[in-house]
């Protein structure tokens, strides 16, 4: 027992922070001698992007949700609208967000095992069926294939009659990120680049409650980043795609306002709320200082938190509601616009229903029980937090700096800078826990010796044989001639200059599948090889 009491012996976060016994007014000066915090709703913006907070909007709580068939995933949406979700939340599977069908050799044994699969517009239509598009904001998770996912949702849109001006909600549209941590790219950066630009633009003239990109940490951290890694690398692409947007011609007060983030909440409560106050801060600032941008709504990092899905164990899974549970609380007391809450079982499987809907009352719970949404940014001022919150930041520019150093994020990726960094910190943390020197309850500490088995959501193992047969089916049935001319008009333009969205959606329209306009885009872009380049 005593063991398991013990303490660990270093007193530094896992940003390498060294976390002093108590703080005072002169800690905060001594670590940032200018540090103003201000009031919530003004520049830097430290407190929170609006002055009421959630005294006057509660956060979005945005289920994520994607598994199986559309069918399926179209159950468990409308189930979670049900029991007081206020946004959908998709997730795709990996040969959705890898650009195969699921009759691709690539696809085989993957189809609906991480996400729902999406083929072509009668996946979409079957996905979306009754729900109010107009009504309610949809995120979609999805990077590579992005372009392709969102015109197959305003197609779904136009056939419902949906005003386009009515249609709202996020593509994550991200490439960047999965260079540096994920891996679902297709493309080169430069050309996936062009792609989601073309999709700035898009959005820009013709969807205008879109937002066109939610630059993520999340998947950063989830990878072993630290949370002043977590800040630096997330704001280092939000700035490579202000540029990118720049160079295409599109102005910058038109787009900025348009940019959503993603963080990962984690397990330190005080320093994921620090990290989300750092993060806003220095995205303000940065916005002002590189780019001139002064209107309020360009300096504004508005974000989307989803708790820490590498902190959750496979033994005793009933501790993850804990977990999660802080993790929220970290997300609500650091200003978050809208907030996923992860199930207890997700380190073996899929969510059931009944996880689920106890991952949402968590959130129901913050918001109606516990009264951190009575008062703006109720932790500032804390010594501790104010000092780590400068701490951060610092850090971040650190980073950044060294990038600019590179010559940019595309030449730190392509050198396999930032890789390297996530990946040694990922080996250290993965080091404490296994030395003991990191405690996780029910691993390295307190573990049971006997558990009841938890109910885990099991997928229908002829799933896959349907969404192939359902994909043969649509291809059967389809006029083949207009699909593709249309094809060979993506590539067309994917040869030349013009915004690609046009064509893709006309493609989507014309019946051509997910995988054709993949295809049709790596025949004139190339597939991106990383042994190519680090």
């Amino acid at each position: 027992m005593k063991k398991q009491l013990e303490r660990k012996p270093s007193f530094k976060n896992g940003s390498g922070i060294e976390i002093r016994s108590s703080y005072s007014a002169k800690d905060t000066q001594e670590i940032d001698p200018e540090a103003d915090i201000g009031f919530p709703g003004e520049f830097p913006f430290t407190r929170g992007i609006q002055p009421a907070m959630y005294r006057s909007r509660l956060w979005t709580m945005r289920q994520y949700a994607g598994f199986g068939s559309a069918r399926e995933t179209n159950k468990r949406l409308k189930f979670l609208l049900e029991h007081g979700q206020t946004g959908l939340s998709v997730a795709f599977d990996l040969p959705t967000q890898m650009g195969y069908d699921s009759d691709h050799a690539a696809a085989k044994g993957e189809v609906g095992r991480v996400g729902v699969a999406i083929d072509t517009l009668e996946d979409m239509e079957m996905l979306l069926s009754g729900l109010p598009l107009d009504r309610v904001s949809t995120s979609m998770t999805i990077n590579a294939t992005a372009a392709i996912l969102l015109c197959l949702y305003v197609a779904v849109g136009k056939k419902q009659k949906v005003p386009l001006e009515k249609l709202s909600g996020t593509v994550q549209n991200d490439v960047l990120k999965e260079y540096m941590a994920r891996g679902t790219y297709i493309y080169p950066p430069r050309a996936s680049l062009r792609i989601a630009t073309d999709l700035f633009a898009y959005c820009k003239d013709h969807l205008p409650r879109w937002n066109s990109i939610s630059i993520s940490g999340y998947h950063i951290r989830e990878a072993g980043s630290t949370a002043a890694q977590e800040i630096a690398f997330t704001l280092a692409n939000a700035v490579e795609y202000l540029q990118a947007a720049h160079r295409a011609g599109l102005k910058l007060k038109e787009i900025a306002p348009r940019i959503s983030f993603f963080f990962n909440s984690h397990n330190d409560l005080f320093e994921e709320i620090a990290k989300f106050r750092a993060a806003r801060r220095l995205w303000a600032r940065l916005v002002r200082e590189r780019f001139g941008l002064t209107d309020e709504r360009s300096q504004m990092l508005r974000f989307h938190a989803q708790t820490a899905g590498s902190t959750l164990t496979a033994q005793q899974v009933e501790n993850n509601v804990v977990r999660v549970t802080y993790q929220a609380l970290a997300a609500v007391l650091g200003g978050a616009q809208s907030l996923h809450t992860n199930s207890m079982e997700e380190a073996l499987s899929l969510p059931t229903e009944e996880s689920v809907t106890v991952a949402l009352r968590t959130q129901q719970i913050l918001a109606s029980e516990v009264g951190v949404a009575d008062t703006v940014d109720p932790l500032g001022g804390s010594y501790y937090v104010e000092c780590l919150t400068s701490q951060l930041e610092s850090a971040a520019r650190e980073y950044l700096s060294r990038i600019d150093k590179m010559g940019g994020v595309i030449a730190a990726i392509e050198s396999g800078f930032i890789a390297r960094e996530i990946q040694e910190s990922a080996y250290r943390a993965q080091r404490a826990v296994e030395s003991g020197e990191q405690g996780v309850v029910g691993v390295n500490r307190y573990q049971s010796q006997a558990q009841t088995p938890p109910k885990i959501h099991r997928l229908e193992p002829a799933l896959e044989k349907e969404q192939v047969r359902r994909l043969a089916r649509f291809k059967k049935s389809r006029n083949a001639r207009a699909a593709q001319s249309a094809l060979d008009q993506v590539e067309r333009a994917a040869s030349g200059t013009e915004n690609l969205l046009p064509a893709i959606l006309q493609a989507v329209e014309s019946k051509a599948t997910l995988g054709e306009i993949s295809d049709a885009m790596r025949r004139v872009f190339g597939a991106h090889r990383p042994e190519a380049t680090l």
